[in-house]
């Protein structure tokens, strides 16, 4: 009796490994062509092909980011935005702009550039050295210069209005040079249309 048993378990036992390795391989097999096919069609239909290497967006953004952007919306898009637009300083008593500012001011076109929906206002500001009215008066040639700038840069006119604060909005509250050379600049600043 015990000789029947034993020779079902291994007769049992040889049908489970033969039979194992042909399904694993089917299913395998089965799952390739559906990835195959899924791949073609997402081809054909002009999309990326899965697991393919990152491309680069129609905007020039590699592909995660524009998806991380796209997905942004509203208050989260702007302040994702306010966050790349640089502002610029100026020195004393000066509006002509710095090499390091033109820099400044081509990386912030390029923001604009491929977000032509948006609007901007640069505010000029000034230490608290000077009269008022001096400063004010200041501060606009500052704004203005910067605003020039971007439009020779290739951003529309139309996009960019400018604002002086003079000194009534400082950077930095402190009574020094450091603080005076903060204050010295142009913000940009995002507004709606």
């Amino acid at each position: 009796m015990k000789k029947g048993i034993f020779g079902w378990r291994v007769l049992l036992l040889g049908l489970i490994l033969l039979i194992t390795p042909l399904v694993v391989f089917y299913g395998c097999a089965k799952k390739q062509v559906v990835k195959q096919e899924a791949s073609q069609e997402a081809q054909a239909a002009g999309a990326p092909e899965a697991g393919s290497e990152t491309k680069e967006g129609k905007e020039g953004l590699p592909a995660e980011e524009k998806l991380e952007e796209e997905s942004l919306k509203g208050d989260a898009l702007v302040a994702k935005l306010q966050e790349q637009l640089l502002d610029i300083n100026f020195e004393f008593d000066q509006f002509t702009l710095t090499d390091k500012s033109r820099e400044k001011l081509t990386k912030n076109a390029s923001t604009l550039s491929e977000y032509p929906d948006i609007n901007i206002l640069i505010e000029g500001h000034c230490d608290e050295r000077g009269t008022e009215e001096y400063n004010l008066a200041l501060g606009e040639r500052r704004a203005e210069t910067a605003r020039q700038y971007l439009v020779t840069l290739g951003i529309n006119a139309s996009r960019i209005s400018t604002i002086s604060y003079g000194e009534e909005k400082p950077l930095d509250p402190e009574h020094n040079e450091i603080a005076w050379a903060k204050n010295r600049r142009d913000h940009f600043v995002i507004v709606s249309k």
